[in-house]
């Protein structure tokens, strides 16, 4: 068991480890659509990566999970498989969003001998999920407010 400082200190290199191994600018929080972003979470058990639909205006957080559920086929077929929809999640906060995520469990932050594992899979899932939304951002942020 690792002290809160150690615990700190070993996701901080996790995190410059995989941008030495994967040195790029990632969209992230850099939609153009306020509070849409994609996030990369890792802990003691798994790594996910997501898509987080936060707007507090509900009517307005459905209609973006729609148009990225409206596009789930070729989301799918073309770009990520796994893929789960909620458009419903509350966060630890109480906070409901709608969040779009893909998942690897048996994974661990803490163990070294897993980051170059997590390391590939962030980047093959934030890749293709960055990738599909570049080519259909245009439909996305069409949105009637």
């Amino acid at each position: 068991m690792y002290s809160k400082e150690e615990n700190q200190k070993l996701k901080h290199e996790f995190w410059v480890d995989f941008a030495q191994k994967y040195p790029r600018k990632w969209v992230l929080y850099d939609t153009k659509i306020k509070d849409f972003s994609f996030k990369f979470y890792v802990e003691n058990t798994k790594a996910q990566v997501h898509i987080d639909i936060e707007m507090r205006n509900k009517e307005l957080r459905m209609q973006y999970f729609e148009k990225l559920e409206a596009l789930k086929n070729i989301l799918e077929e073309e770009f990520i498989k796994d893929l789960v929809f909620e458009r419903n999640h509350t966060l630890e906060n109480g906070k409901t969003i709608s969040r779009i995520w893909v998942e690897k469990g048996d994974v661990s932050v803490s163990n070294r001998k897993y980051w170059d594992e997590i390391f590939d899979f962030f980047f093959e899932k934030m890749n293709a999920l960055e990738l599909f939304y570049l080519e259909y951002d245009g439909f996305i942020k069409d949105i009637e407010i």
